[in-house]
């Protein structure tokens, strides 16, 4: 069998993520409930603010943060208080707290394909805060390389490709969200494996977009051993 090369996700596709950031929403949103705005519009607002941070700070649970708190000062107005931006911050480093919790069937899958093909874990965020996710994970002896990036895009893809030497037709990106890791990925040329995640950030939604490579929609993380 022809060994494969295979850039793995890390949140949402290997970890839980996203949910633990819509539990700190929903926190947040019950916190200004009081100044008397719907719950979606909140949201709405807190969406706007971190489309906004990102292309300034990046991803991570500070950006994330600061988004919180500027949504908040931006409902309050005049009426914003201290001690309701030290609660964001107390809610905001409990997230930052919270260990990766690892998704069913990943250890023993990723052991499964190690043998047979090369893992690179690929993932997107502020560099430090990513790589003491993957460390606290356990999960980096699977892999042959780290790769952690501001931003997956068509380009970051092809950088990626040269810098590893990957031949595109060998080559698969696996992961939960269409914006950052199937879209980009078919558009680069690779082939892509798209596995759902019941609570994908809304930010990294998207339709599902056809490329060069081939595109494989899988159930779980356990059913790439039906594949590889």
């Amino acid at each position: 069998m022809r060994r494969h090369t295979l850039l793995i996700d890390a949140d949402d596709t290997l970890w839980e993520n996203n949910v633990f950031f819509e539990k700190t929403i929903e926190d947040f949103i019950s916190l200004v409930e009081p100044l008397g705005y719907a719950r979606d519009y909140v949201r709405r607002i807190l969406n706007e603010t971190e489309r906004r941070n990102i292309r300034q700070h990046g991803y991570g649970v500070r950006s994330f943060g600061r988004s919180l708190e500027e949504t908040y000062l931006k409902l309050a107005g005049h009426m914003a208080q201290r001690s309701t931006i030290t609660q964001v911050s107390k809610m905001v480093g409990e997230l930052e707290r919270t260990p990766p919790h690892i998704l069913d069937g990943v250890p023993d899958t990723l052991a499964y394909l190690t043998e047979r093909h090369r893992l690179i874990l690929f993932t997107k965020g502020e560099p430090a805060e990513q790589a003491a996710k993957v460390e606290r994970s356990g999960l980096q002896g699977f892999f042959e390389a780290i790769e952690i990036v501001a931003e997956k895009s068509v380009n970051t893809y092809k950088t990626l490709v040269n810098q590893h030497h990957i031949v595109k037709s060998y080559g698969w990106m696996v992961g939960n969200s269409p914006r950052s890791d199937i879209n980009p990925a078919l558009q680069a040329g690779l082939n892509a494996v798209f596995i759902p995640h019941r609570a994908t950030w809304e930010l990294e939604h998207a339709e599902l977009q056809s490329g060069v490579g081939k595109l494989v929609i899988l159930r779980s993380f356990r059913d790439l051993r039906d594949h590889f």
